[in-house]
Protein backbone atom coordinates (compact mmCIF):
# COMPACT_ATOMS: atom_id res chain seq x y z
CA UNK A 1 0.00 0.00 0.00
CA UNK A 2 1.29 3.48 -1.16
CA UNK A 3 -0.34 5.66 2.07
CA UNK A 4 0.71 5.00 5.34
CA UNK A 5 -0.55 5.93 8.52
CA UNK A 6 1.00 9.48 9.60
CA UNK A 7 2.24 8.13 13.20
CA UNK A 8 4.27 5.32 10.94
CA UNK A 9 7.42 7.07 9.30
CA UNK A 10 9.36 4.77 8.21
CA UNK A 11 6.58 2.96 6.60
CA UNK A 12 5.45 6.32 5.29
CA UNK A 13 8.69 6.99 3.91
CA UNK A 14 9.16 3.38 2.18
CA UNK A 15 5.24 3.34 1.42
CA UNK A 16 6.44 7.32 -0.94
CA UNK A 17 9.33 5.85 -2.07
CA UNK A 18 7.64 2.59 -3.22
CA UNK A 19 5.30 5.16 -4.90
CA UNK A 20 7.76 7.21 -6.72
CA UNK A 21 9.25 3.65 -8.52
CA UNK A 22 5.55 3.75 -10.05
CA UNK A 23 4.64 5.75 -13.17
CA UNK A 24 0.88 7.00 -12.96
CA UNK A 25 -0.39 7.43 -16.57
CA UNK A 26 -3.56 10.42 -17.45
CA UNK A 27 -6.10 8.56 -19.11
CA UNK A 28 -8.66 10.97 -20.02
CA UNK A 29 -11.61 10.62 -22.93
CA UNK A 30 -12.25 12.73 -25.78
CA UNK A 31 -10.34 15.65 -26.59
CA UNK A 32 -10.15 17.55 -22.99
CA UNK A 33 -6.02 16.57 -23.14
CA UNK A 34 -4.61 19.43 -24.69
CA UNK A 35 -1.14 20.98 -25.35
CA UNK A 36 -1.54 24.06 -27.63
CA UNK A 37 -2.49 27.43 -26.68
CA UNK A 38 -5.63 28.03 -27.53
CA UNK A 39 -6.26 31.44 -29.14
CA UNK A 40 -9.35 32.63 -31.12
CA UNK A 41 -11.13 29.60 -31.31
CA UNK A 42 -8.13 27.64 -32.77
CA UNK A 43 -5.44 25.27 -31.36
CA UNK A 44 -2.18 27.06 -31.72
CA UNK A 45 1.52 25.93 -31.32
CA UNK A 46 4.19 27.94 -29.96
CA UNK A 47 7.64 27.86 -31.38
CA UNK A 48 8.66 25.98 -27.98
CA UNK A 49 7.36 24.08 -25.09
CA UNK A 50 7.80 22.88 -21.62
CA UNK A 51 7.08 20.10 -19.75
CA UNK A 52 4.04 19.21 -17.29
CA UNK A 53 5.28 17.39 -14.51
CA UNK A 54 3.33 14.35 -11.81
CA UNK A 55 4.21 16.60 -8.82
CA UNK A 56 4.23 13.22 -6.77
CA UNK A 57 6.47 11.60 -9.07
CA UNK A 58 8.66 14.20 -10.88
CA UNK A 59 7.25 12.19 -14.22
CA UNK A 60 6.94 13.93 -17.63
CA UNK A 61 2.80 14.12 -18.02
CA UNK A 62 3.35 15.78 -21.63
CA UNK A 63 4.85 18.59 -23.20
CA UNK A 64 2.61 22.08 -23.49
CA UNK A 65 3.22 25.02 -25.71
CA UNK A 66 5.55 27.44 -24.25
CA UNK A 67 3.73 30.73 -25.13
CA UNK A 68 5.55 33.91 -25.51
CA UNK A 69 5.06 37.92 -26.07
CA UNK A 70 4.10 37.23 -29.72
CA UNK A 71 1.01 34.59 -28.63
CA UNK A 72 -0.01 36.85 -25.80
CA UNK A 73 -0.39 39.69 -28.36
CA UNK A 74 -2.34 37.48 -30.41
CA UNK A 75 -4.50 36.54 -27.85
CA UNK A 76 -5.08 40.08 -26.54
CA UNK A 77 -6.18 41.29 -29.86
CA UNK A 78 -8.50 38.14 -30.62
CA UNK A 79 -10.48 39.00 -27.62
CA UNK A 80 -10.21 42.57 -28.14
CA UNK A 81 -12.29 41.69 -31.75
CA UNK A 82 -14.57 39.32 -29.77
CA UNK A 83 -15.20 41.98 -27.30
CA UNK A 84 -17.05 43.67 -30.33
CA UNK A 85 -19.51 41.43 -31.05
CA UNK A 86 -19.61 39.82 -27.25
CA UNK A 87 -20.99 42.57 -25.62
CA UNK A 88 -24.01 43.04 -28.31
CA UNK A 89 -24.95 39.42 -27.30
CA UNK A 90 -27.81 39.79 -24.66
CA UNK A 91 -27.65 38.49 -20.87
CA UNK A 92 -30.20 35.40 -21.45
CA UNK A 93 -27.66 34.59 -24.67
CA UNK A 94 -25.21 34.69 -22.29
CA UNK A 95 -26.42 32.93 -19.80
CA UNK A 96 -27.18 30.13 -21.89
CA UNK A 97 -23.71 29.33 -23.33
CA UNK A 98 -22.61 29.93 -19.78
CA UNK A 99 -24.91 27.03 -18.45
CA UNK A 100 -24.04 25.04 -21.31
CA UNK A 101 -20.57 25.10 -20.28
CA UNK A 102 -21.58 24.06 -16.77
CA UNK A 103 -23.21 21.07 -18.12
CA UNK A 104 -20.69 19.99 -19.99
CA UNK A 105 -18.24 20.63 -17.03
CA UNK A 106 -20.05 18.38 -14.97
CA UNK A 107 -20.13 15.78 -17.44
CA UNK A 108 -17.06 15.19 -18.07
CA UNK A 109 -16.04 15.89 -13.96
CA UNK A 110 -13.93 12.56 -13.47
CA UNK A 111 -11.96 13.26 -16.20
CA UNK A 112 -11.66 17.34 -15.28
CA UNK A 113 -10.41 15.47 -11.73
CA UNK A 114 -8.16 13.22 -12.76
CA UNK A 115 -6.05 15.75 -14.58
CA UNK A 116 -6.07 18.01 -11.88
CA UNK A 117 -4.88 15.44 -9.69
CA UNK A 118 -2.34 14.98 -12.40
CA UNK A 119 -0.70 17.79 -12.04
CA UNK A 120 -1.54 19.31 -9.19
CA UNK A 121 -1.07 16.32 -6.53
CA UNK A 122 -4.55 16.69 -4.95
CA UNK A 123 -6.25 13.58 -3.77
CA UNK A 124 -9.00 12.20 -6.30
CA UNK A 125 -11.63 13.19 -4.00
CA UNK A 126 -10.23 16.47 -3.55
CA UNK A 127 -10.18 16.87 -7.38
CA UNK A 128 -13.62 15.98 -7.92
CA UNK A 129 -14.73 18.45 -4.96
CA UNK A 130 -13.18 21.08 -6.82
CA UNK A 131 -15.15 20.23 -10.12
CA UNK A 132 -18.12 20.66 -8.48
CA UNK A 133 -16.72 23.96 -7.05
CA UNK A 134 -15.44 25.05 -10.66
CA UNK A 135 -18.70 24.32 -12.45
CA UNK A 136 -21.04 25.97 -9.45
CA UNK A 137 -19.05 29.57 -10.50
CA UNK A 138 -20.50 28.84 -13.78
CA UNK A 139 -24.03 27.76 -13.05
CA UNK A 140 -24.06 31.11 -10.42
CA UNK A 141 -22.78 33.65 -12.87
CA UNK A 142 -24.84 31.95 -15.79
CA UNK A 143 -27.78 33.27 -13.90
CA UNK A 144 -26.27 36.58 -12.39
CA UNK A 145 -25.89 37.34 -16.54
CA UNK A 146 -29.63 38.24 -16.51
CA UNK A 147 -29.13 40.44 -13.26
CA UNK A 148 -26.91 42.93 -14.06
CA UNK A 149 -29.26 46.32 -13.30
CA UNK A 150 -28.63 50.09 -13.86
CA UNK A 151 -30.44 52.60 -11.76
CA UNK A 152 -33.14 55.51 -12.56
CA UNK A 153 -32.29 58.51 -9.98
CA UNK A 154 -34.10 61.06 -8.75
CA UNK A 155 -32.70 64.10 -9.96
CA UNK A 156 -33.10 67.93 -8.26
CA UNK A 157 -34.16 69.40 -11.33
CA UNK A 158 -37.36 69.16 -13.52
CA UNK A 159 -36.78 68.76 -17.06
CA UNK A 160 -34.19 65.76 -16.82
CA UNK A 161 -33.49 62.14 -16.09
CA UNK A 162 -30.66 60.66 -14.26
CA UNK A 163 -29.94 57.29 -15.33
CA UNK A 164 -26.77 54.94 -14.90
CA UNK A 165 -25.89 52.04 -16.63
CA UNK A 166 -23.92 49.21 -16.22
CA UNK A 167 -21.32 48.05 -18.92
CA UNK A 168 -18.56 45.47 -19.77
CA UNK A 169 -15.03 46.85 -19.28
CA UNK A 170 -13.48 45.19 -22.28
CA UNK A 171 -10.65 42.65 -22.67
CA UNK A 172 -9.35 41.32 -19.04
CA UNK A 173 -6.13 39.79 -18.60
CA UNK A 174 -6.82 36.35 -15.71
CA UNK A 175 -3.55 35.49 -14.49
CA UNK A 176 -4.61 32.35 -12.25
CA UNK A 177 -2.43 30.11 -9.94
CA UNK A 178 -1.45 25.82 -9.52
CA UNK A 179 -3.36 25.08 -6.32
CA UNK A 180 -6.88 25.62 -7.64
CA UNK A 181 -6.11 25.43 -11.36
CA UNK A 182 -9.67 24.79 -12.64
CA UNK A 183 -12.23 26.60 -10.10
CA UNK A 184 -9.68 30.00 -9.74
CA UNK A 185 -10.47 30.33 -13.89
CA UNK A 186 -14.12 29.54 -13.57
CA UNK A 187 -14.70 32.17 -10.77
CA UNK A 188 -12.87 34.67 -12.58
CA UNK A 189 -14.29 33.83 -16.26
CA UNK A 190 -17.54 32.95 -15.31
CA UNK A 191 -17.90 36.53 -13.99
CA UNK A 192 -16.41 38.22 -16.80
CA UNK A 193 -18.28 36.26 -19.61
CA UNK A 194 -21.37 36.98 -17.63
CA UNK A 195 -20.52 40.86 -17.69
CA UNK A 196 -19.44 40.92 -21.45
CA UNK A 197 -16.40 41.10 -21.43
CA UNK A 198 -13.82 38.37 -23.32
CA UNK A 199 -10.95 37.17 -21.22
CA UNK A 200 -7.18 35.91 -21.71
CA UNK A 201 -6.69 33.41 -19.21
CA UNK A 202 -2.68 32.76 -18.52
CA UNK A 203 -2.29 29.43 -15.90
CA UNK A 204 0.33 28.79 -13.62
CA UNK A 205 3.25 27.19 -15.42
CA UNK A 206 2.50 23.95 -13.30
CA UNK A 207 -1.31 23.72 -13.86
CA UNK A 208 -1.85 24.50 -17.80
CA UNK A 209 -4.02 21.30 -18.26
CA UNK A 210 -6.74 22.33 -16.62
CA UNK A 211 -7.29 25.32 -18.30
CA UNK A 212 -6.82 24.46 -21.38
CA UNK A 213 -9.75 21.11 -21.06
CA UNK A 214 -11.73 24.30 -19.91
CA UNK A 215 -10.97 25.56 -23.18
CA UNK A 216 -11.79 22.84 -25.17
CA UNK A 217 -15.40 22.92 -23.31
CA UNK A 218 -15.94 26.02 -23.37
CA UNK A 219 -15.57 25.69 -27.34
CA UNK A 220 -17.81 23.12 -27.47
CA UNK A 221 -20.18 24.96 -25.25
CA UNK A 222 -20.91 27.31 -27.88
CA UNK A 223 -18.54 30.10 -26.67
CA UNK A 224 -17.60 32.49 -29.80
CA UNK A 225 -14.18 32.72 -30.93
CA UNK A 226 -11.91 35.02 -29.48
CA UNK A 227 -14.19 35.24 -26.41
CA UNK A 228 -11.87 32.77 -24.10
CA UNK A 229 -8.55 32.16 -24.77
CA UNK A 230 -5.67 30.73 -23.42
CA UNK A 231 -1.81 31.03 -23.39
CA UNK A 232 0.54 28.76 -21.27
CA UNK A 233 3.90 29.80 -20.62
CA UNK A 234 7.32 28.33 -18.61
CA UNK A 235 7.97 30.22 -15.77
CA UNK A 236 11.14 31.83 -17.53
CA UNK A 237 8.42 33.39 -20.28
CA UNK A 238 6.23 34.11 -17.61
CA UNK A 239 7.91 37.76 -16.78
CA UNK A 240 7.46 39.03 -20.09
CA UNK A 241 3.88 37.14 -20.86
CA UNK A 242 2.45 38.71 -17.72
CA UNK A 243 3.98 42.30 -18.97
CA UNK A 244 1.88 42.17 -22.10
CA UNK A 245 -0.81 41.19 -20.38
CA UNK A 246 -0.84 43.94 -17.87
CA UNK A 247 0.44 46.70 -19.96
CA UNK A 248 -1.40 46.38 -23.43
CA UNK A 249 -3.26 49.13 -24.05
CA UNK A 250 -6.45 46.79 -25.61
CA UNK A 251 -6.79 45.15 -22.00
CA UNK A 252 -8.98 47.40 -19.87
CA UNK A 253 -8.88 44.40 -16.58
CA UNK A 254 -6.29 42.70 -14.91
CA UNK A 255 -7.95 39.81 -12.19
CA UNK A 256 -5.05 37.61 -10.84
CA UNK A 257 -4.65 35.44 -8.13
CA UNK A 258 -1.56 34.97 -6.36
CA UNK A 259 1.51 36.00 -3.72
CA UNK A 260 1.10 39.38 -2.62
CA UNK A 261 4.81 40.36 -4.16
CA UNK A 262 3.44 39.20 -7.70
CA UNK A 263 0.21 40.93 -7.20
CA UNK A 264 2.61 44.25 -6.34
CA UNK A 265 4.51 44.05 -9.43
CA UNK A 266 1.40 43.14 -11.61
CA UNK A 267 -0.08 46.68 -10.10
CA UNK A 268 3.05 48.43 -10.82
CA UNK A 269 2.55 47.41 -14.49
CA UNK A 270 -1.33 47.98 -14.51
CA UNK A 271 -0.75 51.67 -13.48
CA UNK A 272 0.86 52.74 -17.02
CA UNK A 273 -2.37 52.14 -18.66
CA UNK A 274 -4.80 52.79 -15.53
CA UNK A 275 -6.73 49.62 -15.76
CA UNK A 276 -9.24 48.29 -13.81
CA UNK A 277 -7.34 45.29 -10.91
CA UNK A 278 -8.99 42.89 -8.91
CA UNK A 279 -6.12 40.53 -6.70
CA UNK A 280 -6.18 38.20 -4.36
CA UNK A 281 -2.97 37.77 -2.85
CA UNK A 282 -1.39 36.32 0.41
CA UNK A 283 -2.85 35.19 3.44
CA UNK A 284 -2.15 34.38 6.77
CA UNK A 285 -5.13 33.13 9.03
CA UNK A 286 -5.34 32.76 12.50
CA UNK A 287 -7.51 29.55 13.33
CA UNK A 288 -7.96 30.95 17.52
CA UNK A 289 -9.57 28.26 19.64
CA UNK A 290 -11.37 29.92 22.83
CA UNK A 291 -12.38 28.56 26.11
CA UNK A 292 -15.77 28.06 25.55
CA UNK A 293 -15.39 26.36 21.81
CA UNK A 294 -16.90 23.16 21.74
CA UNK A 295 -13.68 21.13 20.63
CA UNK A 296 -14.25 18.24 19.11
CA UNK A 297 -16.06 20.45 16.61
CA UNK A 298 -12.73 22.66 16.72
CA UNK A 299 -10.70 19.77 16.31
CA UNK A 300 -12.82 18.97 12.90
CA UNK A 301 -12.83 22.53 11.31
CA UNK A 302 -8.90 22.51 12.10
CA UNK A 303 -8.67 19.14 9.98
CA UNK A 304 -10.53 20.26 7.28
CA UNK A 305 -9.28 23.99 7.08
CA UNK A 306 -5.40 23.10 7.74
CA UNK A 307 -4.79 19.83 5.51
CA UNK A 308 -7.36 20.50 2.06
CA UNK A 309 -5.19 20.07 -0.28
CA UNK A 310 -1.97 19.64 1.94
CA UNK A 311 -2.06 23.00 3.30
CA UNK A 312 -1.36 24.78 0.27
CA UNK A 313 -5.05 27.39 -0.04
CA UNK A 314 -4.94 30.47 0.31
CA UNK A 315 -7.73 30.92 3.26
CA UNK A 316 -6.13 27.94 4.89
CA UNK A 317 -5.30 28.10 8.55
CA UNK A 318 -2.04 29.36 9.04
CA UNK A 319 -1.39 30.58 12.75
CA UNK A 320 -3.57 28.57 15.04
CA UNK A 321 -4.29 30.47 18.86
CA UNK A 322 -5.77 28.66 21.63
CA UNK A 323 -6.94 29.67 24.81
CA UNK A 324 -5.36 28.29 28.20
CA UNK A 325 -8.44 26.67 29.35
CA UNK A 326 -8.76 23.53 26.54
CA UNK A 327 -5.36 24.03 24.68
CA UNK A 328 -4.23 20.94 26.54
CA UNK A 329 -7.03 18.43 25.29
CA UNK A 330 -7.42 20.82 21.97
CA UNK A 331 -3.68 19.72 21.17
CA UNK A 332 -4.79 15.62 22.68
CA UNK A 333 -7.32 15.64 20.42
CA UNK A 334 -5.69 17.36 17.38
CA UNK A 335 -2.97 15.01 17.47
CA UNK A 336 -5.15 11.99 17.09
CA UNK A 337 -7.23 12.93 14.60
CA UNK A 338 -4.07 13.47 12.49
CA UNK A 339 -2.88 10.13 12.88
CA UNK A 340 -6.51 8.47 12.63
CA UNK A 341 -7.39 10.39 9.14
CA UNK A 342 -4.26 11.43 7.80
CA UNK A 343 -2.97 9.17 5.01
CA UNK A 344 0.27 10.70 2.49
CA UNK A 345 0.56 9.14 -0.72
CA UNK A 346 -0.42 9.56 -4.82
CA UNK A 347 -3.35 11.58 -5.19
CA UNK A 348 -4.65 8.39 -7.40
CA UNK A 349 -3.96 6.00 -4.65
CA UNK A 350 -7.80 5.69 -3.20
CA UNK A 351 -6.77 5.81 0.27
CA UNK A 352 -4.53 9.18 0.26
CA UNK A 353 -5.71 12.60 2.03
CA UNK A 354 -2.47 14.38 1.69
CA UNK A 355 -0.61 14.19 -1.59
CA UNK A 356 2.30 15.65 -2.44
CA UNK A 357 3.59 19.61 -2.36
CA UNK A 358 3.66 21.31 -5.45
CA UNK A 359 7.38 21.02 -6.00
CA UNK A 360 10.38 20.68 -3.93
CA UNK A 361 10.31 24.26 -3.18
CA UNK A 362 7.59 24.41 -1.54
CA UNK A 363 8.12 21.32 1.17
CA UNK A 364 11.71 23.09 1.60
CA UNK A 365 10.12 25.88 2.32
CA UNK A 366 7.93 23.72 5.28
CA UNK A 367 10.77 22.03 6.38
CA UNK A 368 12.58 25.61 6.62
CA UNK A 369 9.38 26.63 8.84
CA UNK A 370 9.80 23.83 11.15
CA UNK A 371 13.55 23.82 12.02
CA UNK A 372 13.53 27.84 12.63
CA UNK A 373 10.91 26.86 15.14
CA UNK A 374 12.35 24.04 16.72
CA UNK A 375 15.74 25.82 16.78
CA UNK A 376 13.54 28.63 19.13
CA UNK A 377 11.95 26.18 21.75
CA UNK A 378 8.78 24.98 20.05
CA UNK A 379 7.94 20.74 20.70
CA UNK A 380 7.43 18.60 17.71
CA UNK A 381 4.22 17.23 18.66
CA UNK A 382 3.61 15.35 14.81
CA UNK A 383 5.25 14.79 12.15
CA UNK A 384 8.26 17.31 11.01
CA UNK A 385 10.24 14.83 8.36
CA UNK A 386 10.72 15.85 4.58
CA UNK A 387 10.10 12.53 2.58
CA UNK A 388 10.90 12.23 -0.62
CA UNK A 389 10.82 14.18 -3.55
CA UNK A 390 7.97 17.32 -2.61
CA UNK A 391 6.66 15.14 0.41
CA UNK A 392 5.97 16.58 3.27
CA UNK A 393 4.74 15.00 7.06
CA UNK A 394 1.93 16.68 7.91
CA UNK A 395 2.79 18.22 11.42
CA UNK A 396 2.34 19.40 14.92
CA UNK A 397 3.90 21.89 17.03
CA UNK A 398 3.04 23.19 20.35
CA UNK A 399 5.18 25.71 22.33
CA UNK A 400 5.18 28.47 19.48
CA UNK A 401 5.48 32.04 20.17
CA UNK A 402 4.46 34.81 17.96
CA UNK A 403 8.00 35.83 16.83
CA UNK A 404 8.97 32.04 14.82
CA UNK A 405 9.02 31.80 11.24
CA UNK A 406 5.65 29.70 10.75
CA UNK A 407 4.29 32.41 12.57
CA UNK A 408 5.43 35.31 10.54
CA UNK A 409 5.16 34.56 7.15
CA UNK A 410 2.12 32.03 5.07
CA UNK A 411 3.28 28.46 5.01
CA UNK A 412 1.45 26.73 2.21
CA UNK A 413 1.91 23.83 3.72
CA UNK A 414 0.75 20.81 6.46
CA UNK A 415 2.12 22.70 9.49
CA UNK A 416 -0.15 22.92 12.03
CA UNK A 417 1.94 25.88 14.88
CA UNK A 418 -0.01 26.12 18.20
CA UNK A 419 0.60 29.09 20.23
CA UNK A 420 -1.28 29.55 24.20
CA UNK A 421 -3.13 32.60 24.96
CA UNK A 422 -4.47 33.54 28.10
CA UNK A 423 -7.12 36.57 26.95
CA UNK A 424 -9.39 37.50 24.06
CA UNK A 425 -8.12 40.62 23.69
CA UNK A 426 -4.56 39.03 23.62
CA UNK A 427 -5.59 36.66 20.67
CA UNK A 428 -6.85 39.90 18.51
CA UNK A 429 -3.84 41.27 19.09
CA UNK A 430 -1.99 38.69 17.19
CA UNK A 431 -4.18 37.77 15.33
CA UNK A 432 -4.39 41.39 13.55
CA UNK A 433 -0.27 41.76 13.68
CA UNK A 434 0.23 40.81 10.35
CA UNK A 435 -0.03 43.02 7.01
CA UNK A 436 -2.54 40.90 5.34
CA UNK A 437 -6.18 39.70 6.12
CA UNK A 438 -7.87 37.21 3.93
CA UNK A 439 -9.66 34.75 5.66
CA UNK A 440 -9.88 33.82 9.78
CA UNK A 441 -11.76 31.23 11.91
CA UNK A 442 -12.43 31.27 15.66
CA UNK A 443 -14.56 28.47 17.50
CA UNK A 444 -16.61 29.81 20.45
CA UNK A 445 -20.11 29.22 22.04
CA UNK A 446 -20.26 32.84 23.93
CA UNK A 447 -22.69 35.10 21.52
CA UNK A 448 -21.67 38.04 22.61
CA UNK A 449 -18.08 36.88 22.37
CA UNK A 450 -19.00 35.83 18.32
CA UNK A 451 -19.96 39.41 17.36
CA UNK A 452 -16.98 41.20 19.08
CA UNK A 453 -14.52 39.04 17.65
CA UNK A 454 -16.21 38.53 14.00
CA UNK A 455 -16.18 42.23 13.89
CA UNK A 456 -12.85 42.85 15.31
CA UNK A 457 -11.19 39.87 13.00
CA UNK A 458 -9.30 42.09 9.92
CA UNK A 459 -9.82 40.07 7.72
CA UNK A 460 -12.19 39.99 4.60
CA UNK A 461 -14.04 36.50 5.89
CA UNK A 462 -14.50 34.78 9.25
CA UNK A 463 -15.55 31.50 9.64
CA UNK A 464 -17.20 31.23 12.88
CA UNK A 465 -17.56 27.81 14.15
CA UNK A 466 -16.33 26.84 10.31
CA UNK A 467 -13.83 25.28 8.74
CA UNK A 468 -14.56 25.75 5.20
CA UNK A 469 -16.23 29.17 3.96
CA UNK A 470 -15.90 29.17 -0.10
CA UNK A 471 -18.90 29.17 -2.10
CA UNK A 472 -20.07 30.66 -5.01
CA UNK A 473 -22.88 32.33 -3.12
CA UNK A 474 -20.40 34.59 -0.89
CA UNK A 475 -17.95 37.16 -1.83
CA UNK A 476 -14.54 35.97 -2.02
CA UNK A 477 -11.71 38.03 -1.11
CA UNK A 478 -9.36 40.00 1.44
CA UNK A 479 -8.64 43.86 3.01
CA UNK A 480 -5.08 45.32 3.90
CA UNK A 481 -2.14 43.88 1.62
CA UNK A 482 -4.25 40.72 0.87
CA UNK A 483 -5.47 42.29 -2.27
CA UNK A 484 -8.71 44.30 -3.98
CA UNK A 485 -11.63 43.63 -4.91
CA UNK A 486 -14.09 40.58 -4.28
CA UNK A 487 -14.74 37.02 -6.45
CA UNK A 488 -18.11 35.38 -6.32
CA UNK A 489 -21.53 36.09 -5.46
CA UNK A 490 -23.45 38.98 -7.12
CA UNK A 491 -20.48 41.53 -6.66
CA UNK A 492 -18.00 39.56 -8.40
CA UNK A 493 -19.46 40.35 -11.53
CA UNK A 494 -19.38 44.39 -10.50
CA UNK A 495 -15.56 44.00 -10.79
CA UNK A 496 -16.35 43.41 -14.61
CA UNK A 497 -18.60 46.15 -15.00
CA UNK A 498 -18.13 50.58 -15.55
CA UNK A 499 -20.91 52.72 -14.01
CA UNK A 500 -22.17 54.83 -17.06
CA UNK A 501 -24.37 58.28 -15.26
CA UNK A 502 -26.11 59.49 -18.18
CA UNK A 503 -28.03 62.62 -18.12
CA UNK A 504 -31.01 63.27 -19.99
CA UNK A 505 -31.52 67.13 -19.78
CA UNK A 506 -34.12 68.94 -21.75
CA UNK A 507 -37.47 67.10 -20.85
CA UNK A 508 -40.64 68.56 -20.90
CA UNK A 509 -43.45 67.15 -18.21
Amino acid sequence: MVSCCLSGGLRLLRGVNRMLSRRYSLDVSGDLLRSQAFINGRWVSAPDSFAVLDPATGAELCSVSDCSVPQAQEAVTAAYTAFQTWKTHTAKERSVLLRKWFDLVNHHKEDLAKIITAECGKPMKESIGEIAYSASFLEWFSEEARRVYGDIVSPAAKDRKILLIKQPVGVASVITPWNFPSAMITRKVGAALAAGCTVVVKPAEDTPLSALALAELAAQAGIPPGVFNVVPCSREKAPAVGEVLCTDPLVAKISFTGSTATGKALLKHAAGTVKKVSMELGGHAPFIVFDSADVDKAVAGAMASKFRNSGQTCVCSNRFLVQSGIHDVFLEKLGKAMDAELRVGHGFEPTTTQGPLINTRAAEKVERQVTDAVSQGAVLVKGGKRLEGSFMQPTLLSNVSADMLCMQEETFGPLIPILKFNTEKEALAIANASQVGLAGYFYSQDLSQIWRVAEQLEVGMVGVNEGLISTAEAPFGGVKQSGLGREGSKYGVDEYLELKYVCMGGLTL
